[in-house]
């Protein structure tokens, strides 16, 4: 065995390095032969330069594809993996050896929805992001998008931690044509919002993004929307939908109806479908998720490629307004509503649909403000209602009159349900995480832990999905559904995306009320072949990089 042959040569000189396991054996050998073979290297020939740029030597290689993982090193040059594989054996050497014998390589992670503040200066190094492992993120999503994607990445170029992708919003662009009305738009305009749908495509957005629960594209029709989708299809578009009734919508339609709305928009359109942050919310959905997951099931059998998304902590983030008040009283943008909230019988009527609306999501008590304003972070809703001696409605107004507040639900998921649906060969991961400000003391964890929190709790602690499965849905699966050919998988000629963990101290440290914490068991985290997580630390490289919607062979795009 090497170990023993190893051992021979070391000698009784052995104390110099104290040798206690078989892991520290290992790891001595392969620093002794490494520094042999650069000797060996140096005397043969001191022009000989080295083959790769950087070696990772002795891991435990998960690739992406959820095959069992094998001891492999990886080697990258010129910013891409150029050898996967026995180093030793194939003669490869490099300028920079890196000793991972007992930690686990995988591709960087994906994070197929995220709100990821790239465009601030408090969120371009996406350090909460790159400690749990991601390399790549989504950006645009929940309608919010930009269609105007090549200006949004000519800011990002070599201004980022983290790769990025972007989605056009429907939401964005509804309102840029026809504001916050609810109403459908005229042909004109219809005509209009396509053209932003094709511009943003033509500039390498990766499809087109609803948020059909949120003003303004909740007052969108099917029908809209699928006209809009029909343009990403065009370009091999994706659907990305946070759709309209999650559960615990106020008078929706449903959280069967709703993925049914999601699926006929994608099938119709031509696009494949993604379910952004997909569960059910609510009581009344708690061990609902089979019946959700079947209607994914059925579309898959019939051809339509629909897939999803998940966090596994049981509270969303979102915003006061969608939450406390009805779209109705939303009709017509900002100033609109204000007036409705001056006027005594509207008032009556918020007064009672209000209450109704946080009922669905379990009272004042369950909403927890991740806002930046002091007298709100931190704080429930029915806390800030008591100290300002108002009713919960008065109050949801008088934060709604100072501007809209990001706040928390707690408990809206169940537990069982996501544990369910981690185990979908089509549910890939996400934070949905939002980069907070510096002033916002208490968000939402999910930004600082969801993918080693997947990592810890289903598969380390409870076995729920192995870890291959797991970092498949976080990899292979999602760079597949993204339709990236060069991300995603460890194999040579892929994009140096790579993340190093220790498994023993794979761990999420973000809590609700300490939630600025970032992961545990990163070791390494490569960016385009850059370190930017080195032994743990950021290295403060910004090695991200925009990444537009490939181009398939012989891809016509016909007149829209």
């Amino acid at each position: 065995m090497v170990l023993d042959g190893c051992a021979t040569i070391m000698g009784p000189q052995d104390s110099v390095m104290p040798i206690r396991t078989d892991r520290d054996m290992r790891r001595w050998c392969r620093a002794l032969l490494a520094a042999v073979a650069v000797a060996a290297l140096w005397i043969g020939d001191l022009r000989s330069q080295p083959a790769a740029d950087l070696l990772l030597v002795g891991g435990l290689v998960h690739d992406g594809s959820g095959q069992p993982p094998a001891r492999q090193d990886v080697a990258v040059a010129g910013g891409r993996i150029s050898f996967v594989g026995d180093a030793a054996a194939a003669g490869l050497d490099a300028a920079v050896v890196v000793d991972v014998d007992g930690l686990m390589v995988t591709p960087g992670f994906i994070d197929m929805h995220s709100h990821a503040e790239l465009t601030e200066d408090y969120g371009r190094d996406a350090l909460p992001f790159l400690h749990q492992g991601i390399t790549t993120v989504a950006i645009g999503v929940d309608g919010g998008g930009t269609p105007d994607i090549a200006e949004l990445f000519a800011g990002l170029e070599g201004r980022i931690g983290v790769n990025a992708f972007a989605y056009a919003g429907h939401g964005e662009i509804r309102e840029r044509v026809i504001g916050s009305d609810d109403r459908a738009p005229t042909a004109a305009e219809l005509n209009e919002m396509r053209a932003l749908v094709r511009q943003a495509m033509d500039e390498g957005a990766f499809g087109l993004s609803t948020g059909l629960f949120y003003v303004p594209g909740y007052y969108a029709t099917t029908g809209e929307v699928i006209a809009l989708a029909r343009v990403a299809a065009a370009f091999d578009g994706i659907y990305d939908t946070h759709d309209r009734d999650l559960g615990a919508s106020y008078r929706g339609v449903g959280y069967l109806s709703s993925i049914r709305e999601a699926i006929r928009i994608g099938e119709e359109a031509g696009t494949r479908v993604i379910f952004s942050h997909f569960n059910a919310q609510g009581a009344a959905n708690y061990g609902r998720a089979p019946d959700g997951a079947r209607l994914i099931e059925e579309a898959r059998a019939r051809g339509v490629e629909v897939a999803a998304a998940q966090h596994v902590y049981t509270a969303t983030q979102s915003s006061l307004a969608a939450y406390a008040i009805p779209r109705w009283a939303s009709n017509g943008g900002r100033e609109e509503m204000l007036e409705r909230f001056r006027d005594p019988e509207t008032v009556r009527r918020l007064d009672v649909e209000t209450m109704e609306m946080l009922a669905i999501r379990g009272g004042a008590d369950k909403l927890l403000f991740a806002d930046p304003r002091p007298e709100l972070n931190g704080r429930t809703l029915a806390a800030v209602a008591t100290e300002w001696e108002l009713p919960v409605p008065a109050a949801v107004r008088r934060i709604l009159t100072a501007g809209n507040a990001a706040v928390m639900n707690l408990d809206l998921y169940d537990i069982e349900n996501t544990r369910y649906l981690a185990r979908q060969s089509w549910m890939m991961t996400c934070t949905d995480g939002r980069t907070p400000s510096p002033a916002q003391n208490v968000t939402h964890p999910r930004v600082f832990g969801a993918f080693t929190r997947k990592l810890r709790q289903f598969v380390l602690d409870e076995r729920i999905v192995t870890m291959p499965f797991a970092i498949r849905s976080m990899t292979g699966l999602a760079a597949d559904f993204l339709h990236l050919d060069d991300r995603g998988y460890l194999r040579e000629g892929a994009v140096a995306d790579i993340a190093v963990f220790d498994p023993d101290r794979i761990r999420d440290r973000a809590t609700y009320d300490r939630p600025r914490q970032v992961s545990e068991g990163t070791v390494h985290v490569l960016v385009n072949g850059r370190f930017a997580i080195r032994d743990g630390a950021a290295t403060g490289a910004l090695a991200g990089r925009p990444i537009r919607r490939p181009t398939r062979t012989g891809e016509i795009v016909p007149d829209l």
